[in-house]
């Protein structure tokens, strides 16, 4: 289906399923400051934004700043304890690389850790950029960092897709002159993807157009 020369994916939630590990740090962060610790039902509705934007939908705005720390000490120490591939994403890229065509990640996670989870679960697979948040660089839907990711990789934004879970992922690719592929095995449900309008919804990763 797609003659594109790049595909770039999200990470949580459309790659591996983070989860676990995002809640269990929350809650020993929030613990450390003495408040109770949402469940991973909730949680799982605030994935996406970045750890910023996590921690200020758990608490009151001034505990963001100190419960952030925490959160971030704690994650780091254990970024991939309970996380995992989602179940058929394998088989995905093994299809998406026998198609010929090149892989990304791009994510809202902070570098540093995008970069660990990729190496420890997504080795075999050859990204040809593998980018989080980074100072400097405004989190997505901003489109900075894909229009970075393809002026590296040498294509035309047209000559991209990005796969992902949210709406900010469509929004991005909007913005960014990308095609939007959005995916319903994640966190958002499935009625906010439908009213992003993507180019494609894909219900599970055995149905990936490639």
């Amino acid at each position: 289906m797609y003659g594109r020369a790049v595909i770039l994916f999200d990470l949580d939630g459309t790659l591996v399923d983070s989860l676990p590990d995002i809640a269990d740090a929350l809650a020993a962060a929030m613990r450390d400051r003495g408040h109770v610790a949402p469940s991973h039902a909730v949680v799982r509705t605030w994935i996406g934004g970045g750890a910023r934007n996590l921690v200020a939908h758990a608490v009151a705005a001034e505990e963001v700043e100190p419960v952030l720390a925490r959160f971030r000490a704690h994650y780091a120490a254990t970024p991939v304890a309970a996380t995992r591939l989602y179940d058929g994403i394998a088989e995905l890229l093994d299809g998406v690389v026998a198609r010929g065509h090149r892989l990304a990640i791009l994510s809202n996670k902070p570098h540093d850790l995008t970069v660990r989870i990729a190496a420890a679960l997504l080795a075999r697979w050859p990204f040809v950029d593998v980018v989080g948040g980074r100072d400097g660089t405004p989190l997505k839907p901003s489109p900075v960092a894909a229009l970075a990711i393809a002026a590296a990789a040498g294509v035309a934004p047209q000559a991209c897709t990005m796969v992902g879970d949210a709406p900010s992922d469509v929004v991005m690719a909007r913005a960014a002159g990308m095609r939007a592929v959005a995916v319903t095995w994640g966190y958002r449900p499935r009625a906010e993807l439908v009213a992003a309008a993507p180019d494609v919804i894909v219900d599970e990763p055995r149905a990936f157009p490639t």
